[in-house]
């Protein structure tokens, strides 16, 4: 897998101090809110653990599970693989994702949790990369690990056809394999 990564972008302790910075700041705006954490699998995982154990409030945890990519490329067709199983008609809501990327999935999910009518809806993506998104995605995310250039990064819970996610660090895929 090492040989598979052209660099690396972020190393895991730059990740564990993002998390820790926006643990704190998460922590004072939902301070009596008992939110409901909504991860968004399967890349999120990794975030969602380090993440979770940072936000130190009262807090309920659900996920929703989408399908959107091909290999290295999104389909832009959302599936719903699995729900939120919380009611959260007037809770406040906090979705964690992995990336942002096109935004074809995070825009997807923020309507459908719209339409349940939560209290309030805010964004955690741990990272952003806006030169990929979609035109017409006009969503910004409220919270903001890192925001990343154009390179395919695989690591820290992201993959490439399910292989990389145990990586401890983000790194940039070398070409090479998801071009074959």
């Amino acid at each position: 897998m090492e040989n598979d990564i052209q660099q690396i972008l972020l190393t895991e302790a730059q990740i564990q101090n993002r998390i820790r910075e926006l643990g704190e700041v998460l922590t004072a705006e939902y301070a009596d809110k008992n939110p409901v954490i909504v991860g968004v699998l399967k890349g999120v995982v990794v975030f969602y653990a380090d993440m979770i154990r940072q936000i130190k409030v009262s807090c309920q945890m659900d996920f929703m599970w989408l399908s959107s990519y091909a290999g290295a490329n999104s389909t832009g067709n959302m599936l719903v693989r699995q729900d939120v199983t919380a009611n959260i008609r007037g809770r406040h809501v906090l979705i964690l994702e992995d990336i942002y990327d096109t935004g074809n999935s995070l825009d997807f999910t923020v309507k459908h949790l719209k339409e349940k009518e939560p209290a309030s809806l805010k964004i955690c993506t741990l990272l952003d990369k806006p030169e990929r998104r979609k035109p017409g995605i006009t969503l910004q995310a409220d919270y903001v690990g890192f925001t990343i250039p154009n390179a395919f990064v695989v690591g820290y819970g992201l993959d490439y056809n399910e292989k990389y996610r145990n990586l401890p660090y983000i790194g940039v895929l070398k070409p090479e394999v998801y071009e074959k």
